[in-house]
């Protein structure tokens, strides 16, 4: 049977766009000079007494006032998670130089990620409740605590009347809503995307459950020194929270407007473990099949690959495994690899961290520079590979990947490369 369909080259996407506000930096450049420089963004929690806890540490954003950005009614009853995502995103925006009256609005979307919105409006009402038997609530707490929250206000702020989604995939989340945006743009359903992900969960809840996991880590003195990804003495991951937003375009969108291009996004792939809701795969055959899924779509071989943002958690088992899957995949070359934690200085922010991670892999191949992975000074024998340890690098980086595993088995993975013509 003849079929009357016709099929189309994928259209290029570019990245012309990038904000951030993480543990390190309120803004996406003052966030990429801490990664270079080394600085760690851990501290001694301060959103609430940790003194219950083993682990008392958190990367915690900074000085960061949200009624002076949004306004201080609308700030009160919006998530943390939306405020970040917000501020991200005008950044984003202007960073990249778009003028949306010159758009059709129709072919902009919002994807973002987040693993689980704003839950801390629900904490405190919740805990109070117990105390005193009052149930206050803020006006549309119902509605702001949910996932999609962030990607509504970014959306709503910018006019975006395209797709709107929120990727709720754990640890995964904003870099497959990277995935999911560079999609529509290359089959031709939007023109513009603002993606990334964002995420705030420095709260009692997840200190407890994580706590109770005993996956977090408990050396917390000095609190910059906690994070210690690859490292022999690494004994658990440091919460994070913070946000990145970019601006993705197709190629000839981005041209006619004379856009400054940062990086191509050539692949992108997401798969499973289909194993444990939260052990990997000591064998790292989920992430295997990311990375060579990302690489088959970008239509690349292994060995162009310079850089490697890993998901680096910090933990004994997630490193190792992360390290075997590599090994996997690149075969000899991956001792040729440069290989990165960003979780070293600002932690594990969750649905946020890939897209963070994406931000720093991005600056890798604009700039030929290359982050460390700071707290790394004890080898593992089993974590052999080249990453980086405690000083940045220079380093042509043409190629380089992105890496984020998630709870649930979820994996996902990004491919970068320098803007040719």
């Amino acid at each position: 049977m003849s079929s009357n369909r016709v099929s189309r080259p994928l259209r290029r996407v570019v990245v012309t766009g990038m904000g951030a506000i993480t543990a390190v930096g309120n803004t996406a450049p003052a966030t990429w000079e801490a990664f270079v420089a080394g600085r760690s963004g851990v501290a001694t929690v301060t959103q609430f007494d940790p003194d219950l806890f083993p682990s008392r540490v958190a990367a915690e954003v900074k000085n960061f006032d949200p009624g002076a950005f949004i306004g201080p009614k609308e700030a009160r009853r919006m998530a943390r998670c939306s405020q970040l995502a917000l501020v991200a995103g005008r950044e984003a925006v202007a960073d990249a130089g778009i003028d949306w009256t010159q758009e059709d609005m129709e072919r902009v979307g919002v994807i973002l990620g987040s693993a689980v919105g704003g839950l801390e409006l629900a904490i405190d009402p919740i805990r109070r409740f117990y105390v005193d038997g009052n149930l206050r609530l803020l006006p549309y707490i119902a509605i702001e605590l949910l996932a999609n929250m962030p990607a509504f206000h970014v959306g709503l702020e910018h006019g975006c009347l395209g797709p709107l989604s929120t990727t709720v995939t754990a640890c995964a989340a904003g870099t497959q809503a990277f995935g999911d945006a560079l999609e529509l743009i290359r089959r031709g359903t939007t023109d513009v995307m603002l993606t990334g992900g964002s995420e705030a969960q420095i709260n009692l809840l997840f200190f407890a459950g994580f706590s109770a996991m005993k996956v977090l880590t408990t050396q917390n003195d000095p609190p910059e020194h906690a994070s210690r990804p690859f490292d022999l003495e690494r004994d658990g991951f440091v919460i994070g929270e913070g946000a990145a937003i970019f601006i993705l375009e197709e190629l000839e969108h981005a041209r006619r407007r004379g856009a400054r291009i940062y990086a191509e996004v050539l692949g992108q792939s997401a798969s499973a473990d289909a194993y444990h809701a939260a052990v990997p795969d000591a064998t790292g055959m989920g992430p295997v099949r990311a990375m060579r899924w990302a690489l088959a779509d970008a239509n690349l071989t292994p060995e162009v690959v310079d850089y490697i943002n890993a998901h680096g958690s910090a933990t004994q088992a997630n490193d190792a495994a992360e390290t075997a899957a590599i090994k996997r995949v690149f075969g000899d070359h991956a001792y040729n690899l440069s290989v990165t934690s960003t979780k070293s200085m600002i932690g594990h922010s969750f649905g946020a961290a890939g897209a963070i991670e994406a931000l720093a892999t991005i600056q890798a191949v604009y700039t030929d520079t290359i982050h460390p992975t700071i707290n790394l000074h004890t080898p593992d024998p089993v974590c052999d590979l080249d990453y980086v340890p405690n000083v940045a690098r220079r380093k042509p980086v043409n190629v380089a990947m992105s890496n984020s595993f998630g709870l649930g088995g979820q994996n996902a993975c990004l491919v970068f490369a320098k803007y040719q013509e």
